[in-house]
């Protein structure tokens, strides 16, 4: 399938340092697309991403996939600090929770969509590496946001998905302590998330399972790891190594 893409350069790239084998995925935070795109476009601002999808299904290109654009900032994702020379970044329009969040209209879906097909097309990018921004730097990013349809994506072939039933057990939360809190950040840390084991649920444990949430639950980004979010977990640590 041949994508129709407008072209609109970004001068904010350098040279990448690794073969890209992930994909970040944003909401650009911005009272309009246009508005975006000219900050994606601005050398003074220092930011960039590969695509940017308008609302209508759009996509522009702003640099060229074999360099590296700056959308990820200080990030972490399975022991990677450089994310943006580990990635393709494609910023989504949408005002985001600055300037009134709302759903993602399917024409825009379902261009993502098909711009993450034709990325795959070109990079071994497996399911387990398309994420958020919120899931590599959880302590400064809440986008794409729980609005997000994750499900919807991963119907579609891109990325993954889980709806196990919930395991029993009380939920974690801060101030616990034990093997039960142990496991869980060492299950979040096999799945990629900046989160070492220490077996003492802090404020830190608490954002990263928040951007868990708002990636593979998304009815509830509390923070507090219930039996659902357990589970989900479980599972997704045994999809990813399938």
């Amino acid at each position: 399938m041949s994508l129709s893409l407008i072209e609109a350069p970004s001068p904010n790239f350098d040279a990448r340092k690794a073969v890209p084998d992930t994909v970040i995925l944003h909401y650009t935070g911005m009272e309009t697309g246009e508005a975006a795109i000219e900050r994606l476009r601005d050398p003074e601002a220092k930011v960039s991403a590969h695509y940017c999808v308008e609302e209508d299904g759009r996509i522009v290109r702003l640099v060229a996939e074999e360099r590296r654009a700056w959308h990820a900032g200080a990030a972490f994702w399975k022991g990677v600090k450089d994310i943006n020379s580990a990635s393709v970044g494609i910023e989504i329009v949408n005002p985001g929770h600055e300037f009134g969040y709302r759903p993602f209209p399917e024409a825009q879906i379902a261009a993502v969509i098909n711009l993450l097909a034709d990325i795959r097309s070109r990079w071994m990018i497996p399911d387990s590496r398309i994420l958020g921004h919120s899931d590599v730097a959880p302590a400064r990013k809440i986008d794409p946001g729980e609005l997000f349809p994750w499900k919807r994506l991963a119907e579609s072939g891109h990325g993954l998905w889980i709806e196990p039933a919930p395991s029993p057990g009380a939920p974690l939360g801060q101030g616990e302590e034990g093997t039960g809190v142990f496991a869980l950040q060492a299950g979040l840390t096999r799945l990629g998330y900046d989160c070492a084991p220490s077996g003492k649920y802090d404020e830190w444990t608490a954002t990263v399972v928040s951007a868990f949430q708002r990636h593979w639950l998304q009815s509830r980004f509390d923070g507090i790891a219930d039996g659902e979010t357990r589970a989900r977990l479980v599972g997704l640590l045994r999809a990813a190594a399938d």
